[in-house]
């Protein structure tokens, strides 16, 4: 696609890095923007404004949520969630101050703002206070290396496998507490990726789990492949997530999985998940005890599951982020959102 300018510098192992890699991988057309300061950078929008007159681009292209100020071009960019404003132990005034200054009227600005579900095109409408037809859900995809077929990862014991952070919004203190009333540290172990914090060491040691809860670096996809493959079960009880990649890559894995009856987690797992109150530990207790005895419900979120991650792809994803650089190319007046809104809408439907 001429003329269009894409922030690569969003592309990474993480969320929205893996979002931004794939397209980049889909629009090879895309010229590159790239520079050394971070795209989260607080002074970042004033930057990327100014060095945006010197470029002849028709249209500049964010995967994240950064968006240039004080530049009369054309831009999309990408607002995930509003996880900085909805999880207090992830907000504080500078970010919440970034938001209502910088985001909000970006939101209003932009030719199209883009996102990853529908729980999150609605929040946004409502906090942005824009018609929610300009915000259009171009989700999430999932594809190789996650799928049936690769190396597993074997460490000699059956384990359930948890994937994220320790953010407090990931919820891993009640997961920790549900794992140890549930009973079923005697025959399932439990791995958490990355490198022992300690704080979580700490919350360990005091509910009695020392062996029983083991860290997993995972430093390549591949890695990650690994690691769901050789799950007896996953396990993501998170607060607040735009879209959720975790659960959906599991499922696209072959492992059943468990995950939180909240925010935009049951618009991604549909009926193919075992859905719990993430608040409640002694409900997240007993969907670990049935992940872990009941193998005929493990079968079943199985098959569901490689069904469900059929129904998301990069290449969809892409496609839908494509109408959306044309109808903005094409300098659509803003009353005729509705219109493209619709075209998503029936791609989402089949």
């Amino acid at each position: 696609m001429k003329g269009v300018l894409y922030d690569v510098r969003w592309i990474g192992n993480h969320g929205i890095g893996r979002f931004a890699q794939e397209l980049a991988n889909r629009f090879t057309g895309f010229a590159p923007f790239d520079r050394k300061r971070r795209p989260w950078h607080p002074l970042d929008p004033v930057l990327l404004g100014a060095e945006l007159w010197a470029t002849r681009t028709n249209l500049f292209f964010s995967p994240g949520y950064n968006s240039p100020v004080g530049w009369p071009g054309q831009f999309i960019f990408t607002l995930h969630d509003l996880n900085h404003l909805r999880v207090p132990e992830n907000s504080n005034a500078l970010k919440r101050s970034y938001y209502s200054r910088l985001i909000r009227p970006a939101c209003r600005r932009a030719s199209v703002v883009l996102t990853v579900s529908e729980y999150s095109r609605n929040e946004i409408a409502e906090w942005a206070e824009v018609d929610a037809h300009k915000i259009i859900n171009v989700g999430n995809g999932v594809g190789p290396p996650f799928g049936i077929t690769g190396d597993k990862h074997e460490p000699g014991y059956p384990y359930l496998l948890y994937v994220g952070s320790r953010k407090p919004h990931k919820n891993l203190r009640r997961l920790l507490q549900a794992y140890t009333i549930s009973g079923i540290a005697e025959c399932l172990v439990l791995v958490l990726s990355g490198v022992a914090d300690p704080n979580t060491l700490a919350q360990i040691r005091a509910l009695g789990l020392e062996g029983k809860v083991v860290f997993l670096p995972l430093e390549t996809t591949e890695d990650l492949g690994c690691a769901y493959r050789g799950a007896t079960g996953f396990v993501f009880p998170s607060l607040y997530e735009g879209f959720g990649l975790p659960p959906l890559e599991a499922m696209a894995c072959g492992v059943p999985v468990l995950t939180s009856n909240a925010c935009s987690l049951p618009e991604v797992a549909g009926d193919a998940a075992l859905l719990v109150n993430p608040l409640e530990v002694e409900e997240i207790a007993a969907g670990l005890t049935r992940l872990a005895t009941d193998s005929e419900l493990r079968t079943q979120l199985r098959k569901k599951g490689l069904e469900r991650a059929q129904k998301f792809s990069w290449d969809e994803t892409a496609r839908r982020v494509a109408n959306a650089i044309a109808f903005a190319a094409g300098g659509t007046a803003a009353g005729e959102f509705s219109t493209l809104q619709k075209g998503v809408d029936e791609l989402l439907s089949k």
